[in-house]
């Protein structure tokens, strides 16, 4: 995946009810299972990535292994990616299996709430999701201060030759990460459908609008 593509996160019923009536929809929606576990979702007109957040990782309901697998494989026809955490990589590999003998693309990712950690740190992360077969590689980790935005953009230089390397940040300048991002080509740029699910999301909209 080279070209840069819009993500709208259905992170409640309300954005799910917003998806269903959208007009011009985003490349693709992401579907938040563990913020929806009990909910039933229609028809959407964009492809879907599925993920069941790790607690961990700002997963909501505190949702064990065993139940997110579950809901991840149940959706898991409907979707064109499904999104795994890293650190739940080994608990989720029926999944992974299943969508590679699908042919469901894997996103693997790796959220760091606190800080944006070294690039060496980072790359370390790279290269064990693409040991997993990752298709894509997403990196979400805080910026509230320059230097760790000036980090984040530095890890996705490196990276940006291959096209399968996405990141964003989260906090102070989290806003500015992401357009920054954007603007440099990331291949997905996660934006919300209401109001934002992480400090310095932007709307499908504003995102749009930034890429022209």
């Amino acid at each position: 995946m080279t070209s840069q593509k819009i993500v709208g996160v259905i992170f409640s019923r309300a954005d799910l009810e917003r998806a269903s009536r959208i007009r011009r929809p985003p490349d693709f929606f992401e579907l938040r299972l563990d913020r929806l576990p009990n909910t039933a979702i229609g028809q959407l007109s964009a492809p879907v990535i599925i993920t069941a957040r790790d607690p961990r990782e700002g997963g909501a309901n505190n949702l064990p292994a065993r139940r997110r697998r579950a809901l991840l494989l149940e959706f898991l026809p409907r979707a064109k990616y499904v999104d795994i955490e890293l650190r739940s990589a080994r608990a989720l590999q029926f999944v992974l299996r299943a969508a590679s003998e699908t042919a469901v693309g894997t996103i693997i990712s790796f959220h760091d709430f606190e800080a944006t950690p070294s690039i060496a740190r980072l790359d370390d992360i790279v290269s064990r999701a693409r040991s997993l077969g990752a298709a894509i590689v997403k990196v979400a980790t805080r910026t509230e201060m320059p230097a760790e935005l000036d980090r984040l953009l530095d890890f996705f230089e490196r990276h940006r030759p291959t096209g399968n390397v996405v990141a964003m940040g989260i906090g102070k300048l989290g806003r500015t990460s992401r357009l920054e991002l954007a603007r440099r080509g990331c291949s997905l740029n996660y934006a919300h459908l209401g109001s934002p699910a992480a400090a310095g999301q932007l709307s499908v909209r504003d995102l749009r609008r930034a890429l022209g």
